[in-house]
Order: structure tokens, then sequence, then C-alpha cells
């Protein structure tokens, strides 16, 4: 049976990935640091669920600290989910973390595959937030990239690294740019979790700048899916994919959505703009549909409903 890696298993996107490859009968090493990022409690949560799985193997590590040569002797595929997270927290004193655990520790695992024999993919998490304020709406992959933020920047350099260890070692390496992905186990500091549970509170949802930015919302579904495409489909390496939901959407017309699910309006509360936030984000997925086969199912109303029934399970 194939081992499959995925780094940041504790993390919304890596535990939804890990678990759904578990399920499909996949060995799987799961690889965390569980830092405190955010509340730790809700990573410890999401390892609950795949320890449940006799075919899961955890790791509590940096991934710096490993040897990934030993590690990468009899895995087929490495789902490179791991990252520092956040646009708002990337500017400061935060950016060494930035540097470490996007830039750093990618270099480290690409370093080890390049002579891992039975390695047949590697796919590296990407984000929307390396255009920037892309010229072209929606935004094919062929544009240039302009981050706006700090993030932005250390994601772009890590994925730069994956070209030159495929193009100098064959490292066969696929990047996926995530547009906003949302649903269960949504990190607290992403706009649809803060949004619903200060619903709950009775609280104010604070709006940055106008609330006319918009955003691709990707269900979280739909990232798996195209992650598990990524690692089988032979024409996708050495390629980069725009993974999105198909429906950019003003954020004033999400609160709408919002109250909609929730049942009952929601207090607003405008702010100054957040430095280094894009003004608009939509994903052109035609390359992905094309070579991948990815086709977004969950729609944004769909989506909500199922993240908002989670969250009521944990704040209430």
């Amino acid at each position: 049976m194939a081992t499959q890696i995925v780094t940041g298993v504790a993390g919304f996107i890596g535990s939804h990935l890990a678990e759904t490859l578990l399920k499909q009968g996949e060995q799987v090493i799961g690889v965390d640091m569980v830092n405190d990022y955010y509340d730790t409690t809700l990573k410890r949560k999401n390892l609950s669920f795949l320890e449940k799985y006799a075919n899961f193997n955890f790791i509590e590590a940096e991934i710096q600290s490993l040897d990934w040569s030993s590690l990468l002797q009899d895995v087929e595929v490495v789902f490179h989910q791991a990252a520092q997270a956040g646009v708002r927290a990337s500017w400061g004193e935060g950016f060494r973390h930035y540097t470490e655990r996007n830039i750093n520790a990618t270099q480290v695992i690409l370093e080890a595959a390049k002579d891992a024999k039975s390695l047949k993919r590697l796919v590296f998490a990407s984000t929307s937030s390396i255009y920037g304020n892309a010229e072209t709406m929606p935004t094919p992959e062929t544009i240039c990239p302009q981050p706006v933020s700090p993030y932005g920047i250390t994601k772009l350099a890590a994925e730069r690294l994956c070209w030159l260890y495929l193009q100098n070692f064959s490292v066969p390496v696929t990047a996926l740019r995530y547009f906003t992905v949302y649903g269960p186990r949504q990190r607290p500091d992403m706009a649809f979790h803060k949004f619903f549970k200060a619903a709950i509170a009775g609280d104010a949802i604070g709006i940055y700048g106008d609330g006319q930015q918009t955003r691709d919302f990707t269900f979280i579904s739909d990232a798996i899916a195209a992650n598990l495409a990524a690692a089988t489909v032979p024409g996708a390496i050495g390629e980069i994919f725009n993974i999105g939901g198909g429906s950019r959407v003003v954020l004033t017309e999400v609160l709408d959505r919002l109250e909609t699910v929730v049942g009952y309006p929601i207090k607003r509360e405008h702010l100054e703009k957040a430095t280094g936030d894009a003004r608009h984000t939509s994903a052109d997925v035609s390359k992905a549909r094309q070579i991948l086969g990815y086709n977004p199912q969950v729609s944004l109303v769909e989506g909500l409903t199922q993240e908002w029934q989670w969250i009521r399970q944990l704040y209430l």
C-alpha cells in the first residue's frame, strides 16, 4: 500500500485531505507542529477525527527538524499544505515565521524529494494571494504575480522553489493556488468563521473598507477534489492551477446570504481598509477544468449552511 504524507495535517485543509485519503484506505503520515497561530484545541479536535484510523501515523514536529530523506523512503505523494497563513499577521515582527515556515520548510522537503525514488508527486498548496491586485478578472495562471502582502511574497517564493527543483532535479511538483477556501473546520481568523461567531454572540461583523470588495470562495470539498486530481493526473506535473469556487461575490452580498443561513439580521460595522488585502479575487479555473477535470460542486449558500452547522456545534 502506497504511503502519502500530508503536512499541516492538523489544519483546516490538511485535516480534510487526510481524512478523505484515510477513508479511501491510503496509508497517511501526517506532519504538524501544532503551533499556536490559532487555538490549538481546534487543531487537536481536527486530529482526533484522524486518530481513529489505524492507517494514520501522526508526527508532531517542525518540518525543518525532521529527517525527510528517511521519511520519504516509501512515500508516493506529498501534499504540502503546511504554511504560516494569514495576510494581516505577515507584517512586522511576525514576518520571520513566514520565511521559516513557508520558504525554508518547503526547501527542506524539496531537497529530500530530489533523491526520493518512490515519489510520484509533490502537490504544493499555493494561494491566490500571489496575484495581489490582478489586472485581469477572472485571473488566469499566466498573469504576472504581484503580491501585495509579505505572506503572498513568501508563498510565491516557495512556489518558485518548486519549479527550480522540477527543472534541475525532476522533482514531480504541481501547485494549486487556492482562492478563499471555506467550510467546516475553517480557521478562526478567516472571515466566515469570524462572521458566524459574531452572529452567535450578537456582535457586529467588522467589514474592512466599503464592503464592495469581491472574493472567489471555494468550498473545502472542492479544494480536496482538486488535490486528489493533482496527485494522480499525469498532465499535472510542472503545472500551476487556480482552484476557485466558480463564483465571484461582493462582500455585502455574502453578508446578505449569511443572514439567510442564520435566519436573523446581522449587525455590521465598517473598519479601515486592511493593509495587504487584495481588492478583488476571481479565479479563471478553465485550466484546472481541462487538465484536472476540476468542477466545483458546492454553491455558496450550500457551503455556508454546512459551515454554519459546524460553527453552531462548536460555540452553542
